[in-house]
Formats: structure tokens, sequence, C-alpha cells
């Protein structure tokens, strides 16, 4: 039996993930308190993975009841708080001077649908335990620890095969619905990956990224289930699934919970 095994919420946008043992599911489809925050530059630009490896080496914890950040610096274990409301200024200035970005950085809160990837589908992305063990085998010296932090799943499955979610998408013009406990949603499509999972997540050290993204895509291409659509693979980067709200209003999801393949719609 499916099982939602796992719940991780990433309150700072490509800072780091908290497993949670449940969480509200806001009507835009995102979790409340996943990708909240995000860090800008004076200019707008969002500072993430994909700009610089800088964010890995950044330690970050969230005190949602508090609204309270702790950031540390992974290679000396100092640590700082900051009040998210109370002393956002000085947040927004640490923040600068780390990331080098000659004055103080932005932080913004969206409490209604978070910063997603995929504005389309800005619901939590799905992933089974069995797919984390499997890639992680992929690679030298990979745990299934590394393997999640280095892909960033919201909601992991238990009880199933390896890439059992590649059940959770249909062709281009359909989405999968689905539920976990009471909460339904619609399975859209195999997730792209970028360059952030070709980094050690506690470092940001990487080989040649083009290396580590071919060596996946045979890997993936060789072990794509039967059930996987292959017209949604117009590479074999990808890995999870993007996920969209498929009811109104809010609800919570529960480590423990079933999860059932309610059936394709159309889009």
């Amino acid at each position: 039996m499916p099982l939602l095994s796992r719940i991780n919420c990433y309150p700072f946008k490509s800072l780091d993930g908290q497993a949670v043992a449940s969480v509200r599911v806001l009507e835009s489809g995102a979790l409340q308190y996943d990708r909240r925050f995000a860090v800008f530059d004076a200019d707008g630009k969002v500072i993430n993975g994909k700009r610089t490896p800088a964010v890995h080496r950044l330690q970050c914890e969230f005190d949602a009841p508090r609204r309270f950040v702790v950031l540390r610096l992974r290679a000396q274990g100092q640590a700082v708080g900051f009040h998210v409301d109370g002393q956002r200024t000085e947040l927004e200035n640490w923040l600068g001077e780390y990331f080098g970005l000659g004055g103080p950085a932005i932080v913004k809160e969206d409490a209604v649908g978070g910063f997603p990837d995929d504005l389309e589908a800005p619901g939590p992305t799905v992933i089974s335990e069995a797919t984390l063990a499997a890639v992680a085998g992929w690679f030298d010296g990979m745990t299934v620890d590394e393997a999640r932090a280095r892909f960033r799943p919201n909601l992991e499955i238990s009880g199933v095969p390896a890439f059992w979610e590649d059940r959770l998408y249909a062709s281009a013009d359909e989405v999968v619905e689905f539920a976990v406990g009471e909460t339904k949603l619609a399975g859209t499509n195999p997730c792209r990956r970028c360059v952030v999972p070709s980094r050690w997540s506690l470092t940001g050290e990487v080989g040649p990224a083009e290396a580590f993204a071919k060596t996946f895509s045979l890997k993936r291409r060789e072990n794509l289930p039967p059930w996987a659509n292959v017209s949604r693979f117009d590479h074999y980067y990808r890995l999870a699934v993007n996920t969209r709200p498929a009811q109104t209003g809010e609800s919570i999801v529960r480590v423990g919970d079933e999860v059932r393949i309610l059936g394709a719609r159309p889009r």
C-alpha cells in the first residue's frame, strides 16, 4: 500500500529542508511553509542554487511558530538568528554580505503560493523512497540522504517500487489525479532538473556538471519503468513529479496517509 512516509518543507527557497509530521496544503497547492521565503538581490533576481553554490554552505533552520530563522556557516559552525519580522533589516544585511551583493539582500515572503520553480505546477513534488535509493546507487559515495538533499522532494512515498511516481503523470494534455489522505492533487509532469543535483549538498563542490547529467540521464533511461509515458521525456534529466491542486480550499497531509491514484483527466 502506498503511504506518505516523509514530508520535506524548504522554508527559504534553495536553503535547507526540514522534515515535518504534517503540513497544511494551501488552496494554491503549496505546502504552508514550503519556499515561503526567497532571497533576492537589488535587481530583483533570486539568489538560488542555480546562481551560486554558496547556498549549499549555508545551514538554515526555521522555527515557524516563532518566525525565527537561524543561519550557520557549515564550515565554521557560528550561528546567527533573526526574527523575520522584527529583524528583517538585520537579516537582509547579513545575507547581502554573505552572498557578496555589495549591499543588503531583499527577503520576500509569499504566504499564498510561495516561490515555486514551476509556476504552472506549484504543488508539492512527489517521489518514492525506493527511487531515492535507486538513484543513490548510481553514484559512488551518494547516500539516500544525499540524494534527498540534492533533488529536494516534498512528499516521499513508501511501500512502492522505484519510479512508482512515474504513474502520476500522463500525456501532455492530461493530468493524473491522486489523493494523499483527504488531499487531492494532480500530477502534471516529470520534474526537469538543473545544475543543483550535480553538487555535493553540504559544500557545493561539483565535478563536471555535464558528466553528472549524462550519467544520470543514461541510468534514468535504462531504468525507465514500463508505466512511464515516454512522450514526456524530451530528455531524461528528470526526476520526481510536479503537481498542482485538484481541489478547492485547504487541507492537511500527514505522515502515514494512504496514497491513492484516482485516474487521468483532461487538463
